[in-house]
């Protein structure tokens, strides 16, 4: 596993490499020539706190002899704080072991942990006008600004910590090394295409995708809106919908297919048998849930609540089918705050 650092000046990315190398037995890689930009030639930019003993660290003449060298223990953990243009960047992102991660913090708190830097290396704190300039050069300056590996950064860390030990407590609880975060296990992969499914629906109301799937296999997909050959939902092909009564009302005067019916019809009975499971971003309702006790589904995999959970849910019981709520790895923005609130 290679884990790679970005974050804007005094946000706490080597903070939390450092945590990495001493408590997780990560070990640094970086290139011999850090790629500064002229901004970091100010003198008081180069004191980087990072306290690495040699012992712990590698460097590379380049961005290639890093990667290949990765590759080669991928199985071991690294993590790099180097800050990769965008070309370099994409090579990275195709390895399966590779982490992108960013780091941030308010520009007032960062400004403060780089004046305190700056006190205890006995030079002048810049005002903060300079440091914002400085900030926005950094992140956005053409080909090599940060703002980049931001955008593409699979998890970001929101570090506004007060301390090391308030840092360490929630970097701890987020447990940065967990293999699930380099790949989706089966039900994230395919929560996931349902989620995608979702993207396509035209209902008024709300977006809902479903996946059918036997033995890791998709058999069909399916997202709730308006019959074919039917004007969309969105075009005003569903009355009800579109006069946007609330949850439970005029629900037989309703002409759109939730994403459960159209998954089953596009399946078709034959071709679900025992063992198939039903992924659903949305609960189903109750119209659905005979409809998937009918058809001889085993389980129900879902990650959003609905006002019939509890129905939905006594009736899957009765037929024997699974029900059970997914609860994906924290990805994302993250705020990185103390799990136990000291």
């Amino acid at each position: 596993m290679l884990i790679g650092l970005s974050g804007g000046i005094c946000a706490g990315k080597h903070a939390v490499a450092e945590y990495l190398i001493q408590h997780q037995g990560f070990r640094l890689l970086e290139l011999k020539n850090n790629g500064v930009s002229h901004t970091a030639r100010d003198p008081r930019l180069q004191h980087i706190n990072l306290t690495i003993n040699q012992d712990s660290r590698l460097e590379f003449d380049t961005a290639e002899s890093l990667l290949d060298f990765a590759t080669k223990r991928w199985q071991e953990h690294w993590v790099t704080t180097h800050s990769w243009n965008v070309a370099t960047l994409d090579r990275f992102l195709q390895r399966p072991f590779f982490l992108l991660v960013s780091v941030d913090a308010p520009v007032s708190l960062r400004w403060k942990r780089f004046a305190e830097r700056c006190e205890k290396n006995q030079l002048e704190a810049p005002h903060l006008e300079e440091f914002v300039l400085w900030n926005d050069k950094q992140l956005y300056e053409k080909n090599v600004g940060r703002a980049v590996l931001t955008d593409r950064a699979q998890l970001r860390l929101f570090n506004s910590s007060s301390s090391l030990d308030e840092l360490h407590a929630a970097l701890k609880a987020l447990n940065l090394a967990d293999e699930q975060r380099l790949r989706p296990n089966w039900d994230q992969y395919f929560m996931e295409l349902a989620s995608l499914a979702a993207q396509r629906s035209n209902c008024m109301k709300r977006r809902v995708g479903c996946v059918l799937v036997r033995e890791r296999r998709v058999i069909s997909t399916g997202y709730n809106g308006t019959p074919r050959h039917l004007q969309n939902c969105n075009e005003g092909g569903c009355p009800r919908c579109n006069r946007g009564e609330g949850g439970g009302v005029g629900l037989s005067t309703c002409l759109c297919l939730h994403a459960e019916e159209n998954a089953l019809l596009e399946a078709g009975r034959e071709r679900i048998r025992e063992g198939s499971i039903l992924y659903c971003d949305t609960c189903p309702c109750l119209t659905c849930t005979v409809k998937i006790a009918q058809v001889g589904i085993s389980e129900v995999v879902y990650s959003q609540g609905y006002n019939m959970d509890k129905d939905s849910a006594a009736i899957l019981e009765a037929a024997g089918i699974r029900l059970r709520q997914f609860s994906p790895p924290r990805n994302g923005l993250i705020y990185l705050e103390d799990p136990e609130g000291k």
